[in-house]
């Protein structure tokens, strides 16, 4: 299983806008329900793609300013960036098939 990075204001610039590969980044809160829900399957889905689409989550209580900087109104959000800029996004958790489909689409 691929492991799921967490990324903050410092390492953004790294993890996701120089990513050589596509990246879904996982836009989520402690106290999120549905955000405790998913992360299982969004750690499944980090590993059955490695090597296609890097993982990444984002704790948006303790990152306000990406938060707010891409938008993000409510948890879980998932925004996917292909060379930096955002492709494709999710709001709300959705099952393993559907989210498997958005990487297929990203991955194009």
């Amino acid at each position: 299983m691929s492991e799921v990075a967490s990324v903050n204001q410092d390492t953004w610039e790294k993890e996701v806008v120089q990513s050589e590969l596509p990246v879904m980044v996982d836009f989520w809160a402690p106290w999120c329900g549905p955000c405790k829900m998913l992360g299982p399957t969004i750690d499944t889905l980090a590993g059955e793609n490695a090597g296609k689409i890097n993982v990444v989550k984002v704790n948006v209580d303790e990152n306000k300013a990406l938060a707010v900087q891409f938008g993000v109104r409510g948890v879980p959000t998932l925004a996917f960036f292909k060379g930096g800029s955002e492709v494709k996004r999710i709001v709300g958790a959705q099952g393993k098939s559907q989210l498997q489909q958005a990487i297929d689409d990203v991955i194009k």
